[in-house]
């Protein structure tokens, strides 16, 4: 079997899962990017030596659904021993590794066994890949009295990355950079992933953990992150603290210099696909973002922008009397009306009447903002899905119950008088539908 002919067989397997609608969704959007502008992935050393199959696994299968990442990895843990077996001495000062000729020796077998390692797992999947030890980073002197042989990178060499791609590879660099002169030095991963990020503007960047993302409160991992409406609430918070704090300002710092439409995710290896392709995700979505507006009052609210978000989202046209007939409870929209969610008030419960995100949205973590927003505002609501929507995976995973009634089911959150929901179900399946020309 040819690449291509295994490629399609996978799409096609994909396409026939529950929730294959939005895994199709997200590999078109993914694929119309250019070849190297998809995904950079940053592996930390300790996945390399704990998840190294599961991270290899996952590469793999982004390669033969015709999905390059360039790849970069670290390799702390692993050099931590290395010199603590050699007794070299190599203080941490400000964060960064003060590293002696001595130490930059030891730093180098230990990068070029990572990425070997790495490199040869990938390929034992049965997928190229182009170890890219070093020369991909150029690099300059930090401070070399303080640092030593400390790089901040310069300049990324798109074209060694471009060259890998094009040739079936998965670029895999390590955080070597490169002197005027050779000499090789010492590059802080999240500086060498920055730098990565500056010069390819990806879609995506991902960070696998082993936690699988960052942690709320009460230790469990925070789905979605909108900068623009919770970075200030989170670095405020007491208990952001130490190795999460920094990751935020280094993720902030991250997207300040990408598109709109880029996102960063913090995932383990094993729920890199899911954290991918569906709506849910397997980890934390970390998006610039844009304000939520919650609006009250009709007036309040642009209406052909409405109804352009309600059928870019649906892909199908509104009745024209739609807008006039919801009884508005509130409207949770972005400040582009790219994603949306409108609820009205029927027979004395709420009814989330429309939940929309656009095409061109898709994949950015709007939809995640909108939901993770209004859920919190509204503790009991209904709503309603056509039975063979693909999106129905994400519904039944929230939702607190669900009901069948013909070509709908009925779901709800919050609500536990049995007495109220037989009712309010078989009055959610019999409202007229939105859309023209439905069935």
């Amino acid at each position: 079997m040819t690449a291509t002919s295994t490629r399609a067989t996978i799409v096609k397997l994909l396409s026939n899962m529950a929730d294959g609608k939005e895994i199709r969704s997200y590999l078109q959007r993914f694929a119309e990017v250019g070849e190297t502008r998809f995904a950079v992935i940053k592996i930390g050393g300790a996945i390399i030596r704990d998840q190294l199959e599961e991270t290899a696994a996952a590469i793999a299968f982004l390669h033969t659904v015709g999905l390059t990442p360039v790849v970069i990895h670290g390799g702390g843990p692993q050099l931590d021993d290395a010199l603590a077996e050699r007794n070299i001495d190599a203080p941490k000062i400000e964060g960064l590794r003060a590293t002696s000729a001595e130490a930059m020796d030891v730093a180098r077998d230990v990068f070029v066994g990572a990425n070997i390692s790495l490199v040869e797992a990938v390929r034992a999947q049965g997928v190229a890949a182009d170890g890219l030890v070093w020369g991909a980073i150029e690099a300059d002197y930090l401070d070399r009295d303080k640092f030593g042989l400390v790089g901040e990178p310069t300049k990324v060499r798109q074209g060694m990355l471009a060259s890998a791609v094009q040739s079936g590879a998965v670029p895999i660099l390590t955080c070597i950079g490169v002197a005027p002169g050779g000499q090789l030095l010492n590059v802080n991963g999240d500086a060498a992933t920055r730098a990565v990020v500056a010069a390819l503007q990806p879609m995506k960047v991902i960070f696998l953990t082993g936690v699988g993302g960052l942690l709320d409160r009460q230790g469990q991992v925070m789905h979605s992150i909108n900068l623009a409406t919770d970075y200030d609430r989170l670095m405020a918070a007491e208990w952001v603290q130490g190795g999460m704090r920094l990751k935020l300002q280094e993720v902030k710092r991250l997207l300040e210099d990408l598109p709109l439409s880029s996102s960063v995710s913090l995932t383990n290896p094993a729920g890199l696909i899911r954290e991918l392709f569906t709506h849910g995700g397997s980890g934390t979505l970390v998006r610039k973002g844009e304000e939520i507006q919650i609006l009250t009052d009709k007036p309040e609210i642009d209406e052909r922008r409405l109804v352009a978000l309600v059928e870019d989202g649906f892909g199908r046209a509104l009745k024209p009397d739609w807008w006039d007939l919801v009884s508005l409870h509130e409207a949770h929209l972005s400040e582009s009306y790219r994603a949306g969610a409108i609820l009205s008030k029927i027979d004395g419960f709420i009814y989330l009447d429309k939940f929309a995100v656009t095409d061109d949205a898709r994949g950015e973590g709007l939809s995640r903002t909108v939901w993770r927003q209004f859920t919190k505002r509204t503790p009991a609501f209904y709503w309603r899905s056509r039975t063979s929507n693909g999106f129905n995976a994400f519904y039944h995973e929230v939702a607190a119950g669900s009901a069948r009634r013909g070509d709908w089911t009925v779901f709800w959150i919050g609500e536990e008088d049995f007495a109220k929901i037989g009712p309010n179900v078989e009055r959610i399946a019999a409202l007229p539908s939105s859309f023209q020309e439905d069935r």
